[in-house]
Protein backbone atom coordinates (compact mmCIF):
# COMPACT_ATOMS: atom_id res chain seq x y z
CA UNK A 1 0.00 0.00 0.00
CA UNK A 2 1.38 3.47 -1.20
CA UNK A 3 0.37 6.69 0.13
CA UNK A 4 0.15 9.74 -2.40
CA UNK A 5 1.33 12.88 0.53
CA UNK A 6 1.22 15.06 -2.03
CA UNK A 7 -2.62 14.57 -2.30
CA UNK A 8 -2.88 13.99 0.89
CA UNK A 9 -1.98 17.30 2.00
CA UNK A 10 -3.89 18.94 -0.62
CA UNK A 11 -7.36 17.59 0.94
CA UNK A 12 -6.15 18.29 4.22
CA UNK A 13 -5.10 22.32 2.57
CA UNK A 14 -7.84 22.29 1.21
CA UNK A 15 -10.71 21.34 3.68
CA UNK A 16 -8.62 23.40 6.15
CA UNK A 17 -9.26 26.78 4.36
CA UNK A 18 -13.37 25.79 2.82
CA UNK A 19 -14.15 25.12 7.04
CA UNK A 20 -11.96 28.31 8.07
CA UNK A 21 -13.88 30.28 4.86
CA UNK A 22 -17.68 28.96 5.97
CA UNK A 23 -17.07 29.93 9.91
CA UNK A 24 -15.88 33.05 8.12
CA UNK A 25 -18.84 33.94 6.44
CA UNK A 26 -21.26 32.86 9.31
CA UNK A 27 -19.50 35.07 11.50
CA UNK A 28 -20.23 37.88 9.17
CA UNK A 29 -23.38 36.62 8.96
CA UNK A 30 -24.02 37.03 12.85
CA UNK A 31 -22.22 40.54 12.56
CA UNK A 32 -24.91 41.30 10.12
CA UNK A 33 -27.50 40.82 12.09
CA UNK A 34 -26.36 42.38 15.19
CA UNK A 35 -25.71 45.77 13.05
CA UNK A 36 -29.28 45.27 12.06
CA UNK A 37 -30.66 45.44 15.99
CA UNK A 38 -28.22 48.36 16.33
CA UNK A 39 -30.17 50.28 12.95
CA UNK A 40 -33.61 48.85 14.30
CA UNK A 41 -32.84 50.32 17.95
CA UNK A 42 -31.43 53.73 16.20
CA UNK A 43 -35.03 53.66 14.11
CA UNK A 44 -34.29 52.83 10.53
CA UNK A 45 -35.70 49.59 9.34
CA UNK A 46 -32.20 47.21 8.74
CA UNK A 47 -33.30 45.28 5.45
CA UNK A 48 -29.87 45.55 4.02
CA UNK A 49 -28.31 43.93 7.16
CA UNK A 50 -30.88 41.16 6.68
CA UNK A 51 -30.08 40.38 3.14
CA UNK A 52 -27.04 40.17 3.88
CA UNK A 53 -27.18 38.17 7.03
CA UNK A 54 -29.20 35.90 4.72
CA UNK A 55 -26.97 35.63 1.59
CA UNK A 56 -24.11 34.72 4.33
CA UNK A 57 -25.96 32.18 6.09
CA UNK A 58 -27.58 30.78 2.10
CA UNK A 59 -23.65 30.99 1.42
CA UNK A 60 -22.94 28.81 4.22
CA UNK A 61 -25.90 26.01 3.56
CA UNK A 62 -24.97 25.44 0.21
CA UNK A 63 -21.18 24.58 1.48
CA UNK A 64 -22.69 22.25 3.70
CA UNK A 65 -25.16 20.81 1.25
CA UNK A 66 -22.39 20.51 -1.46
CA UNK A 67 -19.97 18.87 1.09
CA UNK A 68 -22.96 16.78 1.75
CA UNK A 69 -23.12 15.64 -1.89
CA UNK A 70 -19.56 15.30 -2.23
CA UNK A 71 -19.43 12.39 0.79
CA UNK A 72 -23.10 10.81 0.10
CA UNK A 73 -22.39 7.77 -2.82
CA UNK A 74 -26.19 7.56 -3.77
CA UNK A 75 -25.94 11.88 -5.31
CA UNK A 76 -23.67 11.11 -7.75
Amino acid sequence: MSVDWNALGEVAAVSFGVTVGVVVVFAIGVLALSARDTVRESGGTGTGQLAGAGACFLACACAVVYGLYLIIPQFH
